[in-house]
């Protein structure tokens, strides 16, 4: 039996309308993470980030992370310390959104302590913003659990 071009050309439009389809449902069952949920919300207020990070960056030492078995240590700059210190310390998880987590800074020595295990391991980016007497600082580096 001989099938004619018109066939065959039919058959060829029909499988693949059929693969597409079938792209386009798996596609649709893979989660989007964005980096935000509020985007427009968080880029209108990106200037208090720039203006933070230079704040920061204008202090004599570096806020350092660090990680002691059970804990991970904030440890704010020198400058921070005696002074009242509110703001909050935030673990982005590019790889899942269900990872990230806020947690309140307050601290009066510079130094904050977060249980561990309050955290997922894998890779974060850490994102530390606090206000101490008028001026509001940002910080933010990679840091690994």
């Amino acid at each position: 039996m001989k099938i004619s071009w018109g066939t065959k050309l039919t058959l060829v439009f029909s499988v693949f309308a059929c693969l597409i389809l079938y792209m386009v449902y798996r596609c649709s069952m893979v989660p989007v993470n964005l980096v935000t949920s509020e985007y427009y919300k968080d880029e209108l207020v990106y200037q208090q980030v720039i203006d933070g990070t230079q704040n920061a960056n204008g202090l004599r030492s570096g806020v350092t992370l660090q990680k002691n078995g059970t804990d991970v240590i904030v440890h704010l700059p020198d400058e921070m310390k005696l002074q009242q210190v509110t703001g909050t310390v935030f673990f982005y998880c590019a790889s899942n959104a269900g990872n990230d987590k806020k947690i309140s800074l307050q601290t009066g020595d510079a130094t904050q302590i977060i249980a561990a295990k309050q955290l997922a391991p894998g890779s974060y980016r850490v994102k530390i913003t606090w206000q101490a007497g008028n001026k509001h600082y940002y910080n933010e580096q990679a840091f690994k659990i």
